[in-house]
């Protein structure tokens, strides 16, 4: 195998852009899943992509009564302080992850 191969390499040692690249197919791998993973996957998904790609969460605290809102916002307000990288690592392990279980 060459050394320029992803597959020849962990996750964890690939450079910047074949994470990127990683990311976005897993991306498109997550719409192609056989079947909805359930919430609380759903939004650990919607947290690791969103502190993936805009970072720390600094939006507004949703209303109480807006529920789905509100545990959307709580989930990526816990990965506050995680790397872009580190979230993008573990989106697509997720991602990898449900679709060997599909």
């Amino acid at each position: 195998m060459r050394l320029t191969d992803n597959e020849t390499f962990p996750l964890c040692l690939r450079t910047m852009s074949d994470l990127q690249s990683d990311f976005e197919a897993a991306q498109a791998n997550a719409k192609l899943l056989s079947k909805r993973p359930d919430n609380p996957t759903l939004l650990k998904i919607y947290a690791l992509y969103k502190q993936a790609t805009d970072g720390d969460n600094t939006e507004k605290k949703p209303a109480f009564s807006d529920f789905v809102a509100r545990a959307k916002w709580d989930a990526w307000a816990a990965l506050k302080g995680q790397s872009a990288d580190t979230a993008m690592r573990q989106y697509i392990e997720l991602i990898d992850a449900l679709r060997a279980n599909a």
